[in-house]
């Protein structure tokens, strides 16, 4: 049987004194006892000794305990403060009486009637008393303490005792003989020049036993694909645009040729703030726009557009807010450039639904570009993303026509969709004084992370799950 050197030394001990706790074992074998309990498991798992975990329980007093053992408890000093009666007014500035006051009811020590309390006429130590008086001796026990532990007078210590024992299987070993000289773990070269090394003991190494599972630092998996996103946008020419989290009801809504009266504009699904924007330079533009359809072909929305409303503040529902100003800024052609931010929505929050989620969108605008680029574009996105089978269907969004909806086969689900995108409207752009086509989609794509990382719910790219993080591969891109 092979044992290390450290059981060899703890059987020897045991030999000669046949049992003793670990303090003492440590003690003999210049240890820690930790370490003592450590090597009798290993024994103890080959059946040479045996071990007990004995616990005793001793209690302590808290700083306040031990002042109460000296000064009495906030009732005795209360009560031997009061000469027969006292009005409750008068008592209760006592600086213990809200401690004091339900414990001497408790214990049949004062009677109050009418606003006045009167001391009973013996007042005897309260099992309370008696217990601290024990505990502060050092002779209390677990089971005479009263209620001085829910007090948070006494807290209860309790001192673990690893009992070792040599068992027969123990001995015979010890009978057969043991080796205890100190085992060679690294061979030096002097050693293997020498030759010494034949006449060391040697340290047995097990190439079965697997090593100590080793965490190194790693990014979130949910970062890393957002990381990836980013990247990929970048290596197909695209830049990169941001924005503020809050936007005014103007960018956010009206630019994008929302009608006032939308359904996505209610408290159910955008987060208003209490607070308002001024409106940019030319917003009567855009109130033409919704009104009767401005300078274009279209006849708008019809109705009164509202100033006031545009004005508001909301925290941004999409970021198709950002892509608008963005193209305002940047009106003549090439644009091609991507947004990849949180978006906010008062969802009700269920394994495919979040309040919050990160939201990618992407705008081209050149001379000459069409639908049939648009769609290359998502197609080829969600290729390198490594989904294969994509396809389009028709879909309807206020700020873009034709519209359609990306949808990617996974195995086991079906097909997914994955966001929304289309060329955004006259209505959209000739406020701003573009005169080209643009291409604009905006895909959720946390969807995305959940697809790739194979999750059930969305809820999990953002808990903050240790062992999901070391335990998840990191992706590699081919």
């Amino acid at each position: 049987m092979e044992l290390t050197v450290n059981e060899k030394r703890l059987l020897a001990t045991l030999g000669r004194c046949g049992s003793a706790d670990s303090e003492t074992l440590a003690n003999e074998l210049s240890a820690d006892a930790g370490a003592v309990v450590q090597w009798a498991h290993l024994a103890a798992g080959r059946g040479l000794v045996s071990i007990r975990r004995e616990v005793h329980e001793e209690l302590c007093l808290t700083d306040e305990g031990r002042l109460y053992a000296e000064q009495g408890l906030p009732e005795r000093q209360v009560v031997e403060s009061i000469d027969g009666t006292i009005p409750m007014s008068e008592l209760s500035r006592h600086p213990l009486s809200k401690v004091a006051i339900g414990w001497m009811r408790k214990n049949n020590w004062i009677k109050i009637e009418s606003g006045i309390a009167k001391v009973a006429d013996a007042t005897p130590k309260s099992r309370d008393e008696d217990a601290l008086a024990k505990i502060a001796a050092g002779a209390g026990d677990l089971k005479d303490c009263g209620e001085l532990k829910s007090r948070g007078l006494v807290t209860v210590h309790e001192e673990v005792c690893w009992i070792i024992g040599i068992t027969p299987g123990g001995r015979k070993i010890l009978e057969e003989g043991i080796d205890l000289r100190p085992e060679v773990g690294t061979l030096t070269r002097e050693q293997i020049l020498s030759g010494s090394w034949r006449n060391d003991a040697l340290r047995r190494y097990s190439l079965t036993t697997p090593p100590r599972r080793m965490y190194p630092g790693k990014a979130h998996p949910y970062r890393r694909i957002l990381d990836e996103v980013r990247t990929l946008l970048l290596e197909m020419g695209f830049s990169e645009f941001s924005g503020n989290i809050v936007q005014s009801v103007f960018w956010n809504f009206d630019a994008l040729f929302q009608p006032q009266d939308h359904p996505a504009r209610e408290m159910q699904d955008t987060f208003y703030l209490d607070r308002t924007h001024p409106l940019p330079d030319g917003w009567e533009k855009i109130r033409d726009m919704h009104e009767h359809g401005g300078d274009t072909s279209s006849t708008g929305w019809g109705g009164v557009w509202d100033k006031r409303k545009a004005e508001g503040s909301v925290l941004r529902t999409h970021s198709t807010a950002l892509s608008i100003q963005y193209i305002a800024a940047h009106p003549k052609p090439p644009v091609k450039a991507f947004s990849l931010s949180r978006v906010y929505r008062r969802e009700s929050i269920d394994p495919t639904h979040l309040a919050e989620f990160e939201q990618l969108e992407g705008i081209v605008m050149d001379e000459g570009v069409t639908f049939n680029h648009l769609l290359g574009f998502l197609k080829e996105f969600y290729f390198r993303m490594g989904f294969s089978d994509v396809r389009f269907r028709p879909g309807y969004f206020p700020y873009t026509e034709p519209s359609v909806e990306p949808e990617v086969w996974v195995d086991g689900l079906g097909w997914v969709e994955l966001g929304g995108a289309g060329i955004f409207r006259e209505e959209v752009t000739s406020s701003f004084g573009i005169n080209y086509p643009v291409l604009a989609w905006g895909l959720g794509i946390s969807r995305v992370a959940m697809l790739r990382l194979g999750l059930k719910d969305l809820r999990q790219l953002y808990k903050s799950d240790i062992d999901w993080v070391r335990n998840h591969p990191s992706y590699r891109r081919d």
